[in-house]
């Protein structure tokens, strides 16, 4: 629609409010409306409510005004209801002014449940009353609304157009609502630690820095919740969690977007295998709950998650899918001699571990599908998990990978304080080498450390992939309600 015939629009929108508000009909006065049903409530329940008075509300999103009586549509939070609003029922003058209602306009309809000679259930109203005047033109029916800029830009107009996303978002908080039922029941314990912090670490990422205006000092947004739930099971909260947003000054993608929603758990007394049973029942809980089954459409094939999910070690993992046995390659200079030969890029800072990681991402991610644990990661990309007590080369860790994106991150956590120094002084070694997004020192979680933590695993899940996958989304932005977008000024 042409923007000249839009604003043409918009003008007569605002002078229907204007002469509403002259005579004494200002929708914008109206303070509350006593909703008793929703429009599923009234379709799903007909024999019950047949010939009993309701009273619904929503957007009308469709009218049909033929003389004396007419139909229209209202969607409100559950679907769409159909009204039958006639002249001799409702009054002359609110019949008058419904007739000249636009779509997008918000009603409440009180009147009569019933079905129509198609067989449609229905409201007949007997009181209808205008509670918002739009003077925004709603998207063309037929074509709604596709541009997908517009679309994130516009959240709330994709929600009123698009009924697959705002059945997304419900699906979504489901989704962190039976997260919370299923740690609670498991006697974890919901905290909420700090987002401003000195030191951003428990992850490879940059942080946002912003500054501390009241103490003239900078701070950073955290990266990750790591080191202050480690803290709490120090002090003895043995089972922690907190679901919270992180922020990492980084790219966006189909799956990263700077600013999304992690969850991290604790749990005193137990080890990265106590964090595979609990991730894999969690994942089958959930699935069930809000998707009614563990065989789980997405894209183009169909994940299981009701059978016992692969687990497989790194190393294994790279020589099933490449045939390479890094156990033959013994030190940094053989492990740099592959990588070349294979043109996998690396810096010289980098080690046999590290390039073990560029071999798996290059070779082995795509391949995994099905729920799959890899575990034992090179300890030169975990500083902060336990070593392997047979091989000190490796740790205690594992990734989920499904669709060939991880999903989640755990430990058997680092709980020797001696050695969580080394680790830092390492990374503080590849930060000045370099690398932005190595571990800084954070002297008050060592000194926690040295006062006692028990033996621990812990997990890190990104939310919005589970999202992702439970709503068969394929982009992280289709799963967060407003992602990050470069302003339109700067465009």
């Amino acid at each position: 629609m042409a923007e000249e015939n839009i604003n043409q629009l918009q003008q007569v929108m605002r002078d229907k409010l204007a002469a509403l508000q002259e005579d004494g009909r200002d929708p914008f006065q109206i303070t509350k409306c006593d909703v008793t049903h929703h429009s599923s409530d009234i379709l799903e329940n007909y024999d019950e409510l047949e010939g009993k008075t309701v009273t619904v509300a929503g957007r009308m999103m469709t009218k049909r005004v033929m003389g004396k009586a007419s139909f229209c549509k209202l969607r409100d939070l559950k679907g769409d209801i159909q009204s039958y609003v006639a002249r001799d029922n409702v009054g002359e003058e609110d019949y008058k002014v419904f007739k000249k209602a636009d779509i997008g306009d918000i009603y409440a309809i009180t009147g009569e449940v019933f079905k129509t000679k198609t067989g449609e259930i229905s409201v007949h109203a007997a009181k209808i009353v205008l509670l918002t005047k739009t003077i925004q033109v709603m998207p063309e029916k037929f074509h709604g609304l596709t541009d997908t800029d517009m679309r994130y830009r516009q959240r709330y107009l994709d929600l009123i157009m698009n009924d697959e996303v705002k059945d997304t978002f419900i699906k979504r908080s489901q989704i962190l609502h039976e997260i919370r039922t299923f740690l609670d029941g498991q006697g974890f314990m919901e905290v909420e630690t700090p987002m401003i912090v000195e030191n951003a670490g428990g992850a490879a990422a940059r942080p946002f820095t912003t500054h501390y205006n009241a103490l003239n000092e900078d701070r950073n947004l955290r990266i990750s919740l790591e080191l202050y739930l480690k803290r709490l099971i120090v002090g003895g909260l043995e089972k922690v969690y907190e679901i919270g947003r992180v922020f990492r000054n980084e790219g966006t993608d189909g799956r990263h977007n700077p600013e999304f929603t992690l969850m991290e758990l604790y749990q005193a007394f137990t080890d990265y295998h106590g964090m595979m049973d609990l991730t894999e029942n969690m994942f089958r809980y959930v699935a069930e709950k809000v998707c009614g089954k563990t065989l789980i459409p997405y894209q183009d094939v169909e994940i299981d998650l009701g059978k016992p999910f692969e687990r497989i070690t790194m190393i294994d993992a790279i020589k099933k899918y490449a045939n390479i046995d890094f156990n033959e390659i013994k030190d940094d200079a053989a492990a740099k001699a592959l990588a070349k030969e294979h043109h996998i890029e690396f810096e010289e800072r980098h080690k046999r571990g590290d390039i073990i990681s560029m071999f798996f991402e290059e070779y082995v991610e795509e391949h995994l599908i099905q729920p799959t644990f890899v575990m034992d990661h090179p300890i030169e990309i975990s500083p902060l998990t336990k070593k392997k007590p047979d091989d000190p080369s490796l740790v205690e860790r594992f990734e989920l990978f499904i669709y060939g994106r991880e999903m989640c991150n755990a430990y058997s956590e680092l709980n020797d304080p001696i050695d969580q120094r080394e680790r830092f002084a390492a990374q503080e070694e590849a930060f000045a080498a370099g690398d932005e997004e190595a571990n800084h020192t954070d002297q008050d979680f060592l000194n926690a450390l040295d006062i006692g933590m028990p033996p621990t695993g812990g997990i890190g899940y990104g939310i919005d992939r589970l999202v992702m996958l439970l709503t068969n989304q394929p982009a992280i932005r289709d799963v967060i309600l407003f992602p990050t977008l470069k302003s339109l000024e700067s465009k």
